[in-house]
């Protein structure tokens, strides 16, 4: 049989057509996912999240470095909410996370409306914007869909950033997740309501390298101060807020404190001594009284929709489970 080029061509297309029809598609995230599957998806968490806040404003802070936690292991698939004595939310990074009952919370009030439509992932990714918005920062469309991962162990939580980190090691550690040094100082920008226990960063102000000297990049007027909330031989578990200015509210103080050496971990302090990160903490500080935030507040979200798609999970590359905390 004779096929003229144009017939051949024709076949070609249509066994192309046939293939991609048949091939597994990987979805993309969206705005508005659960529009019609569930359309008051979004209502619920955030109720659910203005609840726990109005109790303990504190709890804003927890649920955006759950998300982050989240995102920065096996992507954002909600394999930190899995329970279990080898789960990644039991290694050592992740034993400070709090947060995980709002998420409990939001998922079973779904469940009720929506069974097995909501996943865990995405409820976090909604949290962590909420939370925000009701600190007082800015608000964002939270791109939906995700899936929630199979696999959730502790010897994968290595990679997370450390306070102990090095510029150079904070760089890869999130270059590795496709994200640059302005996103960098901007999602850092999140400890501007965090924070930190005595243990993390004592050493600073007794100890460093071993000289029994403080760090010299601390503000010394703000040294007393730092004694005097945690004492030499006191309590490490003693909780100190990241920004000393102004801990419940999302603002851009933490970056001033950052620029006048009044930052609280050493990691944080890193940002300003390095010219390509230090540049983008002035930009947020900023000089002008009228321009302060407002960059912040327009960077910020941008690199949260970043850091909340690493290599998320999406179609039947994972599962929508129906408790947060273990696996279908």
């Amino acid at each position: 049989m004779n096929l003229s080029l144009v017939q051949m061509e024709a076949i070609w297309f249509a066994f192309l057509v046939i293939l991609v029809a048949t091939l597994p598609v990987q979805g993309q995230l969206k705005t508005g996912f659960y529009s019609s599957s569930c359309p008051r998806a979004e209502a619920i968490v955030r109720s659910t999240v203005e609840a726990h806040f109005n109790r303990d404003p504190t709890i804003a802070a927890g649920l955006l470095r759950l998300h982050f936690h989240d995102c920065f292991v096996q992507g954002c698939d909600g394999s930190v909410l899995i329970t279990g004595s080898s789960a990644e939310r039991n290694a050592a990074p992740n034993l400070g996370l709090r947060g995980f009952e709002v998420i409990d919370d939001a998922k079973s009030q779904l469940e009720a409306l929506c069974p097995g439509v909501v996943s865990c992932a995405d409820i976090l990714a909604l949290a962590a914007r909420d939370s925000v918005d009701l600190s007082d920062g800015p608000s964002w469309s939270v791109p939906t869909g995700r899936r929630d991962g199979r696999v959730s162990l502790s010897s994968q939580a290595s990679n997370l950033p450390s306070p102990l980190d090095t510029i150079a090691v904070q760089r890869q550690k999130f270059a590795d997740k496709g994200l640059d040094d302005h996103d960098l100082v901007t999602l850092v920008g999140a400890h501007t309501i965090g924070q930190t226990d005595c243990l993390f960063f004592r050493y600073r102000l007794y100890n460093f390298t071993a000289t029994g000297n403080s760090d010299p990049t601390i503000n010394q007027a703000f040294l007393p101060q730092l004694k005097a909330l945690c004492p030499k031989d006191g309590d490490g578990s003693k909780r100190v807020a990241l920004d000393k200015d102004s801990q419940t509210k999302f603002d851009v103080s933490f970056f001033k404190n950052l620029r006048d050496g009044n930052a609280i971990l050493e990691s944080d302090q890193r940002l300003w001594g390095d010219t390509a990160t230090s540049s983008v903490v002035q930009n947020y500080a900023g000089s002008v009284r009228g321009l302060l935030g407002i960059r912040f507040d327009i960077d910020f979200p941008k690199a949260m929709i970043k850091m909340s798609s690493i290599e998320v999970k999406t179609d039947t590359n994972g599962e929508t489970r129906k408790v947060c905390s273990k696996f279908n």
